[in-house]
């Protein structure tokens, strides 16, 4: 293998995200992955309710996916990179006023507004997960943690996880209408970046350019929560008391 091939080998391996002259790298890898794997999860997860037939198991399946991938951009709200932090986009009420009156200016990352709607949507889906584990279709299927509740809880658990639903699909109808909005009236191509990871390098000061998207470490988080989730799950009671 030539010398040319090694080095296009060990770019690529270092996930191909340096900026060029005119490009900043903002959003890394794992916050990219994980909104786009969300949205087909939770597409997913509403198909196989909606759709005729034994669909059940993988109903489950994607609610798994989509309590890891939450659970993961939680933490990583922490422990990732600049922009994928809550400390950099997360404002008080005041500063999210002010944006919505005009006297402030939008962030490099999230703006104050859809900080909002990130940490609305987070905390929706999060609780529509763990809902989800103890649930039951009233008929005979069972959450995996049922076993943990009562029968009584249970139901009242359900009714929330079905109630939130619409209230997850308002935010995410109102989330793709903010950003076809900022994409047609404001002229601010908010989806290409969510899909490149970068943004034009006059409008990223040095400062806020991200360099690595710090793969090894959301990998291994991932895996953990993972792991975590495949072990309370496998080690939960069968439901003793089944609904008919």
């Amino acid at each position: 293998m030539g010398e040319t091939a090694v080095n296009e080998i060990s770019r690529v391996g270092k996930e191909g995200e340096r900026a060029s002259n005119d490009t900043a790298l903002v959003w890394d890898l794992p916050v990219r992955l994980i909104h786009w794997s969300l949205l087909v999860a939770v597409i997913g997860s509403w198909l196989t309710r909606e759709l005729e037939g034994d669909w059940f198991s993988w109903h489950t399946r994607f609610g798994y996916v989509v309590l890891i991938l939450v659970t993961t951009r939680i933490l990583w709200g922490f422990l990732g990179t600049h922009h994928a932090r809550f400390s950099s986009f997360v404002r008080d009420p005041k500063t999210v006023i002010e944006y919505l009156q005009g006297k402030t200016r939008g962030t490099v990352g999230h703006n104050p507004l859809g900080a909002l709607m990130i940490l609305a949507m987070l905390a929706m889906l999060l609780i529509q997960s763990v809902t989800g584990l103890f649930a039951n279709d009233q008929v005979f299927e069972t959450g995996p943690l049922f076993g943990h509740v009562s029968i009584e809880m249970s139901d009242r658990l359900t009714s929330l996880h079905k109630q939130l639903f619409d209230w997850i699909v308002v935010a995410v109808s109102v989330h793709v209408a903010a950003a076809l909005f900022y994409l047609f009236v404001r002229r601010d191509n908010l989806l290409k970046p969510m899909i490149t990871g970068y943004k034009p390098a006059e409008l990223v000061p040095h400062a806020e350019r991200i360099e690595s998207s710090k793969l090894w470490l959301a990998t291994l988080l991932l895996a953990t929560v993972g792991g975590l989730l495949a072990w309370i799950v496998l080690s939960a009671p069968e439901a003793s008391i089944y609904i008919f």
